[in-house]
């Protein structure tokens, strides 16, 4: 998933070295302020709206869609509501899936996003096989090449409506469905299939993405379903709805009631402190908790840098602009960022290891998170780290014996390795809760899924109630 962070920690080159210099820290930090400055964001949508007008060029919405991508399934069922909600002209592209450093565990991804996209569809008003068949070969293949000519169609409704019968039969794993539909496209056979996928790939790189599931308006990048409502919001702002009923796809709410029984359940937290999406999770994770009353475990774990897992420019740009849109809906702060990766995150993890066993772990965490991602501190400094001490409500003197400690290197690592071998996930933030008895484990990956989690606390909080015993 493009706006998840990974933590695979398969050695590999790096775009980003894991230490920074003093003066690298403090110009990369403020470059970073000012392209997440809301003032320059509004300026250049303002002059690319301003230009649109003055060509009198319609709201122009790209779509990458890649056929054996679950979220470009899920994503292909909204596309016939966007049309009819929004005055927008769609251009659906079919891409080939991105290889490289952008995409580290492929595999891996492939069933994640079965599992989730199963899970979060219901939410959404769409829909997904139950079976969720992984496929790869040949009628993935064959998928591709009638959706391509689908995507030839002047009419967008077309590619949509084949878009999703096609989905429906891959997943699904209806293969002949899949073959007859592919059959009935006239192109000149599979390579001219393979020729599109590969400049729609090509195109989607240009344009400054990786992912499937992308739409991309006027030079702004949305993840599938679960930023449509990014999306909707821009191009209700400038008047491009057909309506005044607002976004079709929002966000599901985070429910917070206490739940029945909490004692039942537990819900583990994976996050990093050089993660954009662990800091602005982190406090609303903290209060879903309290709120629910269910036992927290906070599990950090090394950043993926500091693990040579790299980060190239174009996937750093849309985690830290896309970070900022999420910030805003869970309303904490976010963008005024000193950058901790290296010394700071490991004398970071130091002190949080003595801070547990003071009771103020999480305290910690959340302080040094918010210092380095709102508040603009520098944690590569003695003041920057004490000030992140006292406001976890510790005291400075007791904290700073323990900057050299090592003893959380090895609790990390074991966090490392249980998200990647149990959980079958590789990145941050992640979470597992379980309970009651007789419940399987939900493992989910990123910031956006919060309000999964509290809509299942919710759900097994009830089912706690009528468990015998």
């Amino acid at each position: 998933m493009d706006q998840r962070e990974n933590q695979s920690g398969r050695p590999v080159d790096t775009a980003t070295p894991s230490e920074l210099r003093p003066v690298v820290r403090f110009i990369g930090s403020r470059v970073t302020r000012v392209m997440l400055s809301p003032t320059r964001k509004r300026i250049f949508d303002g002059a690319r709206e301003t230009i649109r007008r003055w060509r009198g060029a319609p709201h122009r919405v790209h779509y990458f869609h890649e056929v054996a991508d679950p979220y470009s399934h899920l994503a292909a069922q909204t596309l016939r509501e966007l049309l009819a909600a929004y005055e927008i002209e769609l251009i659906p592209h079919v891409s080939a899936p991105t290889v490289g450093q952008n995409v580290p565990e492929p595999e891996l991804l492939a069933r994640l996003a079965v599992r989730d996209a199963r899970a979060i569809a219901p939410h959404y008003g769409l829909t997904f096989p139950a079976a969720g068949a992984i496929e790869h070969g040949e009628a993935t293949r064959f998928a591709a090449r009638a959706l391509t000519c689908a995507s030839r169609n002047p009419d967008p409704g077309v590619f949509a409506e084949r878009a999703v019968r096609l989905g429906e039969a891959l997943f699904a794993g209806d293969h002949a469905a899949v073959r007859r539909l592919a059959e009935a496209a006239p192109l000149d056979g599979q390579a001219d299939a393979d020729r599109a996928l590969a400049e729609g790939r090509a195109l989607r790189d240009r344009m400054g993405h990786y992912s499937g599931a992308m739409f991309q308006y006027a030079g702004e990048w949305f993840w599938g379903v679960d930023r449509l409502i990014h999306l909707e919001r821009r191009l209700i702002a400038l008047g491009a709805a057909r309506d005044d009923r607002g976004p079709r796809y929002p966000r599901p709410p985070i429910p917070r009631q206490g739940v029945p029984r909490a004692v039942e359940l537990s819900l583990e937290f994976f996050p990093s402190l050089r993660s954009p999406y662990s800091a602005i999770v982190f406090e609303p994770t903290l209060e879903l908790a309290r709120a629910t009353g269910i036992t927290l475990h906070t599990r950090p774990v090394l950043p993926m840098v500091m693990r040579g897992v790299p980060v190239t420019l174009s996937k750093a740009r849309y985690i830290a602009s896309d970070t900022l849109r999420e910030a805003g809906l869970l309303g904490v702060p976010f963008g005024r960022i000193y950058d901790p990766i290296g010394d700071p995150v490991r004398r970071g993890f130091a002190i949080w290891h003595w801070a547990r066993d003071q009771g103020r772990g999480d305290a910690f965490l959340s302080a040094f998170v918010r210092a380095a991602f709102a508040d603009g501190i520098d944690t590569s400094r003695d003041d920057g780290r004490r000030r992140v001490v006292e406001a976890a409500g510790l005291e400075w003197k007791d904290a700073r014996p323990h900057l050299q400690d090592t003893a959380w290197q090895e609790e990390l690592e074991h966090n490392r390795l249980v998200l990647v071998d149990e959980m079958g996930q590789w990145g941050v933030p992640s979470y597992r809760l379980r309970g009651p008895v007789g419940e399987p484990e939900l493992c989910v990956w990123g910031q956006d899924r919060l309000w999964l989690v509290a809509s299942e606390i919710q759900r097994r909080g009830q089912l706690a109630v009528r468990t015998p015993g």
